[in-house]
């Protein structure tokens, strides 16, 4: 087997690299910055002589460059995306990099690609940040901004394109916020808001999130790539149980060496404060509870992390001790 991992330097990419190293996986590794993929900096994930390196082909290339891409490759894991960290990106910037290039790339695997096609996509497919809700399979997509428009747009593309060639061997894996050494967005944010000494008002944070760790997610695309049966068009995963936004603040204390020191306040003073601050949209992110069910994925065998907490506070401890990049 030989498979082609786009985004190989992101942070679910590089465990997926690592994952696929294990099982003695031939690997072409495509990222816009291919240097990046040299040897020393993937320590200890060395490369190794059985895997490509080449740069991926921007939205508007032709299609000959994707064919070029997956020529000779089994199968494919497109995690290479324009994530919804990137404050100024526009909504044309969401739909060229996460539609238009998945589109070119499923294509071109499902005409000469005989594995499978495999897309890393995110729950906010189907719901706004700022929404309550549980998302399995079946949920409703109603993404609320242009990232998670992109990345539902994205899904049906991939989709449509394996069913023009009479295929039905890709998948879609939606994941909630994923956690791991040099994480982005909304969970780096609250890890720096844990950085401090200060007391915490974080008792009206009690809404549940699922998370993700970035080997769990590596563990699913594994896992997808070898089961047996036909695979189901979209899958969720998630750690279990979810947690609440006190206990990941409260993990992440414990990990930088920072006391506890969380203390309970009424929602409606916080909210204000909040709001007078700019940061509504933030503070409505973390009082909604959004829980994934990965049971489909567990009825196949997948295993999800259990240990959500405890592998939080061990980031905060590692991050806090890594020489700055």
């Amino acid at each position: 087997m030989k498979v082609l991992v786009t985004g190989a330097t992101g942070l679910i990419g590089r465990q997926v690299v690592h994952r696929l190293r294990e099982a003695g996986v031939e690997l072409r590794l495509a990222s816009r910055r291919p240097e990046r993929l040299a040897p020393q900096r993937l320590e200890p994930d060395r490369l190794g002589p059985e895997s490509d390196i080449v740069p991926m082909p921007d939205f508007d290339a032709p299609a000959s460059a994707f064919l070029a891409l997956t020529r000779d490759v089994t199968a494919v894991v497109h995690c290479a995306a324009l994530n919804n960290d990137q404050g100024n990106a526009t909504e044309a910037d969401f739909r060229a990099a996460n539609v238009q290039l998945s589109a070119k790339l499923a294509h071109a695997a499902a005409a000469q690609a005989s594995g499978r096609f495999i897309l890393l996509s995110s729950i906010r497919a189907v719901i706004g940040a700022r929404a309550s809700a549980k998302v399995d399979e079946d949920t409703v997509p109603a993404p609320q901004d242009a990232y998670g428009r992109s990345k539902r747009e994205a899904e049906i593309a991939v989709l449509d394109a394996y069913a023009s060639h009479g295929r039905s061997d890709a998948a879609i894996l939606r994941l909630p916020p994923v956690y791991g050494i040099g994480m982005k967005g909304n969970l780096a944010t609250l890890m720096r808001l844990a950085d401090t000494a200060l007391p915490i008002p974080t008792g009206a944070l009690t809404a549940s999130r699922s998370l993700l760790s970035s080997q769990s997610a590596a563990q699913a695309v594994w896992h997808l790539l070898c089961h047996p049966e036909p695979l189901h068009p979209i899958y969720t995963a998630s750690d279990v149980p979810p947690v609440s936004v006190a206990a990941i603040i409260a993990a992440f204390r414990s990990g930088l060496g920072r006391p506890a020191r969380l203390m309970a306040m009424p929602a409606g003073p916080m909210r204000a404060a909040a709001m007078l601050i700019g940061k509504r949209t933030f503070w409505e992110s973390l009082t909604a509870t959004q829980i994934c069910d990965p049971s489909l994925l567990a009825s196949e065998g997948w295993r999800p992390e259990t240990g959500t907490l405890q592998r939080l506070t061990e980031i905060a401890r590692l991050s806090g001790t890594r020489p700055p990049v």
